[in-house]
């Protein structure tokens, strides 16, 4: 398992992969990676803020880049893992919506754990109505209030996930869409132990 990461994912990693281990039986390694500008290296294309000042920029093609070419490659040596071992991609938020990109970029990933993934994003609409994922188990979730903000741009992110589950399902993708109580900033490292978890019991 692969997971972008930022200083509070840290501060929770123990937590979650305890979370991991407590449900499930199967063997597994996490390598998580601190992403340093959130905005930039996460997006899949330059975006207009949807809060606060910062806007967004498309550093997405080069984060997959470096997991693909030089983080999978020397873990595999290291660890002495087969080439077909399955790899699965997952965080949160934004690097939810990294790896769910990744998923129709990429067919490195056997699962994508998708958890709360900022899929209000500018332009993500006519991107997953336009193209099909190459990765074939797919876990998506959000809370239950996630869309109830007064953000006009980020109140999106309910029909759109709704939306995302049914272009899965359409594409014969092995999916699920989990509702979990509370808003985007609730229990990040529980659910994306979920997530993973998912993937890890229903890989294809």
């Amino acid at each position: 398992m692969i997971q972008p990461v930022d200083e509070h994912d840290i501060e929770v990693l123990d937590n979650e992969v305890e979370e991991i281990l407590n449900n499930t039986d199967k063997h597994f390694s996490l390598i998580a990676f601190k992403i340093e500008d959130w905005n930039n290296e996460l997006s899949p294309w330059e975006a207009p803020p949807a809060f606060g000042k910062k806007s967004f920029g498309s550093g997405a093609k080069d984060t997959l880049e470096f997991i693909e070419s030089r983080l999978i490659p020397p873990v595999k040596e290291k660890y002495d893992y087969s080439d077909d071992v399955k790899v699965i991609l997952g965080g949160y938020s934004l690097a939810g919506l990294f790896s769910l990109w990744s998923a129709y970029k990429s067919k490195t990933f056997s699962g994508i754990a998708a958890a709360s993934p900022s899929v209000w994003f500018n332009g993500w609409d006519e991107f997953m109505n336009n193209n099909t994922p190459l990765s074939n188990t797919i876990y998506l979730s959000l809370g239950d209030t996630e869309e109830k903000t007064k953000n006009k741009v980020m109140s999106a992110v309910g029909d759109n996930i709704r939306k995302q589950e049914q272009l899965l399902k359409n594409d014969n993708i092995n999916t699920i869409l989990e509702w979990n109580k509370g808003g985007h900033f609730s229990n990040s490292d529980i659910r994306v132990a979920k997530a993973f978890v998912w993937c890890i019991e229903n890989l294809c």
